[in-house]
């Protein structure tokens, strides 16, 4: 169970929740809290979907091949963050589960200012850096002063992104995944009407080009994360610190220490799949911009069928989270199998959805009778039905991780991804030329769901603890099972 503070008082009764997440059916439930999720996800690719079908009907090929390049590395700095706010998404969801609010608002304290110090030394970094990571990557040089003036925007956009992203796995964690889709909506609204506006310079707004998709993408966060955190002010959430508690700011070194030690290798995690991913992407660049630009748009295609796995994982992390705080053990392998299901079900359903529109949905990244259409469609062909596996993958990590589990599925993903997908290409490559790349892409597949399976069925993650100010123990059913 949850251990509160020695000194906290008396827990308050958590607020009201748009899902409770410890109690009822699993499955509706599961379902219900998933959707806004999956709508966010949803949003945020759509955003990307319009940004690159501007991008490519305004300024051409080589823009493409720019915007893939920096997108990489944008989502390898976005996986940075990830394990961090889901380790505080976690720890907040144990504590509401378990009823005791005041951790709450310590883990939303410390978690605050880490998001504020960390985007900026980021930011800093990434516009000092942005020449040197684009040439390790062997970005092609007719796409590379575009990627540059588009990264250094994106990086000046970082703080924003960083902080938005905590606010939204924070609401999670206290069982509200509605909220911040409404917000969601708000960044995407403004971002897909300005791109256009700041690329060409319609009306009132200058021709920015390439580095007008960033800066629409800079002011969509930023106002948005803004109205968020007054949304929440007016409504009194519990996850915002009033005045008389701004000293829990201060960051308390149990709860960072929890923060890192768990959220380190979750973002690890992230960083191995965009890193895999820029070692994929410098083997695609040397054939050339046409062949990048059709990866990239294969790979835009794969984001939504990612994105009801994706947003499973995140509701089943939430949902088992708040179970394991409030000891509902019994529930646990019952969400597993019901976000399993639900994955399987609607990941597949999607694939065979793109596969059924062949270029029209390619068309929407790549510009009209485009040399890049065919080769982008027969890497589809190649790799699209993997991610239905892949799914399960997302699903199980989901699970293990609401306890603490943190180094297996790490290293799964090392496995499938720098043993067998990146080798695989590498070393068949001369043979058998792109097709090695494209093929490795169901290898990992394929190995990092089997592998997930087996540490669901058979690994340890359920004696595994949450350290720090958080602490998890086993259910009395778990304790007697193994007496």
């Amino acid at each position: 169970m949850l251990q509160p503070s020695p000194s906290s008082p008396p827990a308050p009764k958590p607020p009201a929740q748009r899902h409770n997440l410890v109690e009822g059916p699993i499955g509706k439930t599961l379902f219900l809290f998933a959707l806004p999720v999956l709508g966010g996800n949803a949003l945020q690719n759509l955003n990307g979907t319009v940004n690159a079908f501007w991008v490519s009907h305004s300024l051409g090929v080589e823009a493409v091949t720019a915007i893939s390049n920096a997108n990489i590395i944008m989502q390898l700095l976005l996986g940075t963050v990830f394990g961090i706010s889901m380790a505080a998404n976690i720890m907040i969801g144990q504590a509401y589960g378990a009823r005791d609010m005041h951790t709450v608002k310590r883990v939303v304290g410390t978690a605050t200012s880490f998001f504020v110090v960390l985007p900026v030394l980021v930011a800093i970094f990434g516009m000092i850096a942005t020449p040197h990571i684009l040439d390790a990557m062997r970005t092609p040089l007719d796409a590379r002063a575009d990627a540059i003036a588009y990264l250094r925007v994106i990086f000046a956009a970082m703080p924003f992104m960083y902080f938005f992203a905590y606010m939204q796995m924070a609401q999670r964690g206290g069982g509200d995944s509605t909220t911040p889709f409404y917000f969601m909506i708000v960044a995407v609204l403004l971002d897909s009407t300005l791109n256009p506006m700041l690329i060409r310079g319609l009306g009132p707004f200058p021709r920015m080009g390439i580095a007008g998709a960033a800066t629409a993408t800079l002011i969509g966060q930023g106002v948005s994360l803004l109205l968020l955190i007054v949304f929440l002010y007016r409504r009194q959430s519990h996850l915002m610190l009033r005045r008389h508690e701004l000293r829990l700011l201060w960051p308390q070194g149990d709860i960072l220490k929890a923060l890192v030690l768990k959220g380190l290798p979750m973002g690890v995690q992230m960083i191995v799949l965009s890193v895999a991913a820029m070692m994929m992407i410098s083997l695609v660049n040397h054939y050339g911009s046409m062949t990048t630009a059709a990866y990239g748009a294969a790979s835009q295609v794969w984001t939504y069928v990612q994105m009801p796995a994706m947003a499973v994982s995140a509701a089943v992390s939430s949902m088992a989270a708040q179970n394991v705080g409030a000891q509902r053990w019994d529930r646990i392998g019952q969400i597993a199998g019901k976000g399993v299901g639900i994955c399987l079900a609607v990941t597949g359903l999607v694939v065979l959805v793109i596969y059924g529109l062949g270029d029209t949905v390619l068309g929407l990244f790549l510009p009209p009778h485009s040399a890049a259409l065919p080769i982008a469609r027969h890497i589809d062909f190649v790799v699209l039905w993997a991610f239905v596996l892949f799914s399960v993958t997302f699903t199980l990590f989901g699970i293990v991780r609401s306890t603490g589990a943190v180094w297996a599925p790490l290293g799964v993903l090392v496995v499938s991804m720098w043993l067998i997908r990146v080798p695989f290409a590498m070393l068949l490559r001369p043979h058998f030329g792109a097709e090695a790349i494209w093929w490795s892409f169901p290898l990992g597949t394929i190995t990092s769901a089997a592998l997930a399976a087996l540490y669901y069925l058979y690994g340890g993650w359920r004696a595994l603890r949450f350290s720090g100010p958080v602490r998890v123990v086993a259910a009395e059913q778990t304790e007697s099972a193994g007496a």
